[in-house]
């Protein structure tokens, strides 16, 4: 029996895999994307993504779009409270499941698990303890297209900002480095694939560097 549930979706290609499974199996319904907007600079959280972007990816999906907007010096505390009143509204409707694309990063699931537990809600984790790098050959196998939208030059060269992941960036990982990015060495925007049903027009504007650390690319729509 098909189950409804809530879709954790960051635009990147780990949401855009997991997705992919999903529909493979026909097990859940997906009922909306949820996603995470830093309201001051009205882009995507952590990945640095217009929303107008990701509001063209629901689009080609044909999925709905629930945002939940925060302040770029929102506390946990704060993240938590807009997350929770927003998860009550699904649960009061009866969605108990939420799916999220990560990998294998163990506490973060606790969390997870542990906030959804308190809801009475259920996480799901379609890629959970995937090898990585199979993962990654599998996007780039299946037709997923995506490039890179923000580094952490703790780990990698502000150089590999703006990339595709393709074969090439996939050889130019030093060792060390998660070729899937689990451990937050860069994120993503996927803007083709199986699971769309057009591409997204961008084109590659400048690199910023933000808190002496990350550099994000924008991507500025067409």
């Amino acid at each position: 029996m098909t189950q409804k549930a809530l879709f954790t979706w960051s635009g990147g290609k780990d949401s855009a895999l997991a997705l992919y499974e999903l529909q493979k199996i026909h097990d859940y319904e997906i009922t909306a994307l949820l996603t995470t907007v830093t309201e001051d600079y009205d882009r995507i959280s952590m990945h640095g993504v217009r929303r107008i972007l990701l509001e063209q990816q629901a689009d080609s999906l044909g999925l709905p779009l629930e945002i939940v907007s925060i302040s770029k010096k929102a506390s946990q505390e704060d993240y938590d409270s807009k997350m929770r009143e927003v998860l009550d509204k699904y649960r009061d409707t009866g969605i108990s499941n939420v799916i999220f694309g990560d990998i294998y990063l163990e506490d973060l699931r606790t969390y997870r698990e542990d906030n959804l537990s308190e809801l009475e809600m259920k996480a799901h984790f379609p890629l959970w303890k995937r090898d990585t790098v199979s993962l990654i050959r599998t996007f780039i196998d299946e037709g997923f297209r995506a490039v890179i939208t923000c580094v952490d030059t703790d780990f990698l060269d502000k150089s590999f900002a703006g990339r595709e992941i393709d074969e090439r960036f996939i050889s130019d990982l030093t060792s060390g480095i998660d070729p899937c990015g689990e451990n937050g060495e860069f994120h993503t925007f996927v803007y083709d694939g199986p699971v769309f049903g057009t591409n997204i027009q961008f084109t590659v504007g400048e690199s910023v560097l933000r808190d002496n650390r990350f550099y994000f690319c924008d991507l500025v729509p067409v």
